[in-house]
């Protein structure tokens, strides 16, 4: 079973900085588009950015001109840079990308078990 794998959460003072990652566990046949979505106490999931094969970019506009996504598409890992961060941004934020797993298997979203981002003095 392929698995998203996230790292690189933490706690962080308002204005710093964090870089998220994400990669399958194993083997893929392909990925289609990556991306980042949040979560935050009592609140829904919503997409915070979301990059394509092809390098077509997404942004909420909550994290535009503050946040960065990219992807490597040879260790297919994509990443989210996230600069002057605000107690704001404090959620769990989870890792998404669809994906075909292997030949004749429909592509699918997959998502990572999350990781905690919180912003705090």
């Amino acid at each position: 079973q392929v698995q998203l794998v996230e790292s690189g959460g933490g706690l962080v003072q308002p204005g710093g900085s964090l870089r998220l990652s994400c990669a399958p566990s194993g083997s893929i046949f392909s990925i289609n588009t990556m991306g980042w979505y949040r979560q935050g106490l009592g609140k829904q999931r919503d997409l915070v950015a979301a990059i394509t094969s092809g390098g077509s970019i997404n942004f909420a506009d909550s994290v535009k001109g503050r946040f960065t996504i990219s992807r490597d598409n040879a260790k297919n890992t994509v990443y989210l840079q996230m600069n002057s961060l605000k107690p704001e941004d404090t959620a769990v934020y989870y890792c998404s990308a669809v994906m075909i797993p292997r030949v004749g298997v429909p592509g699918l979203r997959y998502w990572g078990q999350g990781t905690q981002v919180t912003v705090s003095s």
